[in-house]
């Protein structure tokens, strides 16, 4: 276990000054990272609680640095929910001194240490990326719900419900991946990105993940990697990559370029939400429908029938 971790234990994983308890009416100001964490919080939280994520659609958490304004909402919340095990990676810093004197919740450290990935053999850090599993979000919804629990104690009937609805649609969501996927081959189970941000998917579906650059983007990838994975393309007979949304598409372009000056035929399969959801006030803006829009266009990329429009009827296409 990494020893640097913040645990989750209980309520909340930062043991701040005393918390701070809404009374009946009252708003809560809660700031969050990312999108995925603001969503769900917005979809657990009750009517009188402000949310709002720091990174919006396109963003790279791994590089994303604090503006001023940024500190300013973070130092005014009544809460800050961030995802934790090094995501934020440039935020480290502020977080350890806002942490001092504020209820910070470390959402992402709830999934049980059983259940995360190593983020290399020779680290004791962990993968981040657990939003990949929906089965996995359920331990992050029920953090965030047992902390706006404790915050919101006249809420708390209001605050369950919404928890089991969002909770059930997380599992409805798990069964949907594994329904469209399990026709697809086992040899062609591979999944080609700019960026390790899929491993929990390919360990929850049974799909060999690969990235041209690490689980950080912050990696660089060498013409000796693009030339590897031509190789590897070739030899699985893989059909299509696929770019991400807060990613370049340089190095998907160059796979591309590679595989087809060996007469391979390798097809961009699509946009996938890696590290950030989809535009605000959209489907795929939400979790939900983030990953409704991931799971479905690798599905149809690999040949599989699944829905046009995703489990819900909602994407755009």
């Amino acid at each position: 276990m990494n020893i640097n971790r913040r645990r989750f234990m209980g309520l909340s994983t930062a043991a701040i000054a005393a918390p701070h308890i809404a009374l009946a009416g009252q708003s809560l100001n809660i700031v969050c990272t990312v999108g995925m964490l603001a969503d769900t919080a917005k979809q657990i939280a009750p009517s009188n609680v402000t949310i709002r994520a720091l990174m919006g659609p396109g963003t790279d958490p791994h590089a994303f640095r604090q503006t001023r304004g940024d500190v300013v909402a973070l130092t005014k919340s009544d809460l800050i929910i961030r995802h934790g095990l090094y995501l934020e990676a440039q935020m480290e810093d502020l977080f350890a001194k806002l942490g001092k004197r504020k209820t910070i919740l470390s959402a992402g450290e709830a999934v049980p240490d059983q259940h995360l990935l190593p983020y290399d053999d020779a680290s004791a850090q962990y993968d981040p990326h657990v939003w990949m599993d929906p089965a996995l979000w359920t331990h992050v919804a029920d953090a965030i719900a047992a902390e706006l629990s404790s915050k919101l104690l006249k809420n708390s009937a209001e605050i369950a419900e919404n928890h089991a609805r969002f909770v059930a649609n997380l599992i409805r969501l798990k069964d949907y991946g594994h329904d469209i996927l399990a026709s697809v081959p086992k040899q062609e189970r591979v999944l080609l990105t700019a960026h390790d941000a899929f491993r929990y998917f390919g360990s929850a579906y049974d799909f060999d993940v690969m990235g041209v650059k690490g689980i950080s983007t912050t990696s660089e990838a060498g013409l000796y990697r693009i030339e590897e994975l031509v190789d590897l393309i070739i030899e699985r007979q893989i059909k299509a990559v696929f770019v991400e949304s807060s990613q370049s598409d340089r190095n998907i372009r160059a796979l591309i370029e590679g595989t087809a000056a060996r007469d391979h035929d390798l097809k961009l399969g699509g946009q996938l939400f890696s590290d950030a959801m989809g535009p605000a006030g959209t489907y795929e803006g939400t979790y939900v429908g983030m990953m409704d829009h991931n799971l479905t266009t690798i599905a149809r990329a690999l040949g599989v029938d699944a829905p046009t429009r995703g489990m819900n009827d909602k994407l755009n296409v």
